[in-house]
């Protein structure tokens, strides 16, 4: 079939986004946690990225070489930057050190401030899709804070004293939590010495200092606030942001316990209620590990991107699939990949967001099923395109801002190569339906709208997890 007429396809199967945009109201009640902080937003160029590596004396060997993925230095910080703008990749590294953060405060002056962290952007970006109340786990909640949340009367959180509030009207007594978004496009070259060096994607990279969610600090009173109430649907994040060892000298792997215990509680005053994890970038391995065996099986949904996916798989018994998706992120390897994650932990519903495509396994019986996922993953397609061509969703008619592009010529072409992995090449198959069903998992992948120069692309993977999911459950 020629890409013209699957687009043409493609476009009646998006025909559904208004409808279900406008049902997401449907939706009663939706709790998102842990981490809540303001982003510092900063466009680096490839001259301005020349300059900070000769600034730091490094050379070329010294940026590719292999290190820790934490920023002790400012070293660190240029060596991280320099290896996601090379690779078209996005991570996110810790700042352990207040004096490389203060280095970072005067030489990389923000362009502006967000919301930062799963938990806000994702509060955000549903409540102005219309869900009816949302609840937004916030470690540290100043007024600078508050008012990077939506001025809405369905966002809310909890006050000094516990009680749920609308969080703009919110303003407590805490320290404001900053993490660096370093965004780069791509196409841009750095010049150093041994030769220029091109990046292949548009992408960020995010340095963080951050002390309370580091500690994935969960709010009693949120706790006992959402306890109180039915929920439709949770969405965790923030356990990326641990390591082994805490500065208080606890153990990462005991908040993530606790944060488990507490998430059991929700559910048995919501049983019908389902759960989402959002996987991110976790660098501490034992954290990595201590997820993906403990809270990854007690949740009913995962999301990730294509690094996520290699991390895990990472852990994983090695025949060198990890390898084979870091040199090739195609979508037939990536699904092998997925698949292995789905099988490890044994969740109902596991989703990539990759670059182009979005792919769904989902489980015999499991609810929403696939054609409620193939609708919600379009919408997310949607919202996200608004997103990146507009720079933010603020406002709802940025929502639909992508209603009636063409899906991308990559996205079909990724399509083309799962449905080859599937063995279908049925013309009437995964290509042309997105749904591929299988005899104990069905596969749902849906190519998405690509914006040529975004704007943004700061939480798009959250955005696209609880924004498909949401929108399949209504």
């Amino acid at each position: 079939m020629r890409e013209s007429d699957l687009k043409a396809l493609w476009r009646d199967h998006y025909a559904c986004v208004p409808g279900r945009l406008a049902g997401m109201a449907g939706l009663g009640r939706v709790v998102t946690g842990f981490n809540t902080n303001i982003d510092a937003v900063r466009k680096v160029s490839g001259a301005l990225l020349a300059e900070l590596v000769a600034e730091q004396g490094l050379t070329l060997a010294d940026l590719r070489a292999d290190g820790p993925r934490a920023v002790q230095r400012p070293v660190d910080l240029v060596r991280g930057l320099f290896r996601c703008f090379a690779g078209g990749i996005a991570e996110e590294w810790l700042i352990t050190d207040p004096a490389t953060y203060g280095w970072a405060c005067e030489r990389l002056a923000p362009d502006r401030l967000q919301m930062g962290g799963q938990a806000g952007i994702v509060a955000n970006a549903l409540a102005v899709c219309g869900v009816r109340d949302v609840l937004v786990h916030c470690a540290s909640l100043p007024d600078r804070q508050a008012h990077l949340f939506l001025d809405q009367d369905n966002l809310r959180s909890t006050d000094a004293s516990g009680r749920l509030t609308r969080v703009r009207d919110i303003a407590r007594d805490d320290p404001a939590m900053i993490h660096w978004i370093l965004e780069f496009d791509g196409g841009d070259t750095v010049s150093l010495p041994e030769g220029e060096v091109t990046c292949p994607k548009s992408n960020r990279f995010i340095a963080t200092y951050d002390p309370m969610n580091l500690c994935l600090h969960i709010d009693a009173g949120f706790g006992a606030a959402v306890r109180a109430l039915d929920c439709d649907l949770i969405v965790l994040s923030g356990y990326h942001l641990l390591t082994r060892q805490l500065p208080d000298g606890t153990l990462g792997v005991d908040r993530v316990d606790g944060s488990e215990r507490e998430v059991i509680s929700w559910r048995a005053a919501s049983p019908a209620c389902r759960i989402h994890l959002e996987i991110a970038s976790t660098q501490d391995r034992d954290i990595r590990r201590h997820v993906l065996d403990g809270i990854a099986r007690q949740v009913d949904s995962i999301g990730l991107n294509e690094r996520e996916t290699i991390d895990l798989v990472e852990l994983l018994p090695d025949d060198g699939l990890a390898a084979l998706c870091d040199r090739e992120p195609r979508a037939d390897h990536l699904f092998r990949a997925v698949k292995r994650v789905f099988d490890h932990t044994g969740v109902p519903r596991i989703q990539l967001h990759m670059y182009g495509l979005y792919l769904t396994l989902l489980r015999k019986g499991a609810r929403p099923g696939p054609f409620e996922n193939r609708e919600g993953m379009a919408v997310a397609a949607v919202v996200a395109a608004g997103k990146a061509g507009t720079g933010t969703l603020d406002r709802r008619q940025n929502l639909s801002w992508a209603v009636g592009h063409d899906v991308s010529g990559r996205g079909l072409a990724e399509l083309q190569r799962l449905a080859t992995e599937l063995g279908d090449e049925d013309p009437a198959g995964l290509v042309a339906t997105g749904i591929w069903r299988g005899p104990d998992f069905d596969v749902i992948a849906v190519p998405t709208i690509l914006v040529e120069r975004p704007v943004t692309l700061v939480g798009m993977g959250d955005t696209i997890s609880s924004v498909s999911l949401a929108a399949a459950c209504v």
